[in-house]
């Protein structure tokens, strides 16, 4: 299994989870978060915000499925514009169910 872990801008979270339910992916955990990126923060008239609100969704596929999550994420949140957000992508070495007390593939 893999956990694919999403920072995207928070304007888009409702396209992005729209995507992903169409897509079949239905179970995710949705966070938001403050950062930044290389852009180091943004400068708005004579202000500066060194960090910016972002909200990060992180769900956890089949090996199989993770490119086919990513490239729904990166349909349906790209702007095109800087801070649109960063996919990653990581091995799990094991997921367990609290409930059952059992491992799962």
């Amino acid at each position: 299994m893999k956990m694919v872990w999403a920072i995207l801008r928070p304007e888009k979270i409702s396209d992005a989870i729209a995507s992903l339910e169409k897509a079949g992916f239905y179970a995710f955990t949705r966070l938001d978060v403050m950062g930044r990126g290389r852009q180091k923060g943004i400068v708005t008239g004579s202000s500066r915000y060194e960090e910016i609100a972002k909200t990060s969704l992180m769900l956890v596929v089949e090996d199989h499925e993770a490119d086919r999550a990513v490239e729904t994420l990166k349909i349906a949140v790209r702007t095109g514009n800087p801070g649109d957000g960063k996919i990653f992508v990581s091995p799990l070495g094991a997921v367990y169910s609290i409930r059952t007390k059992s491992r799962e593939s």
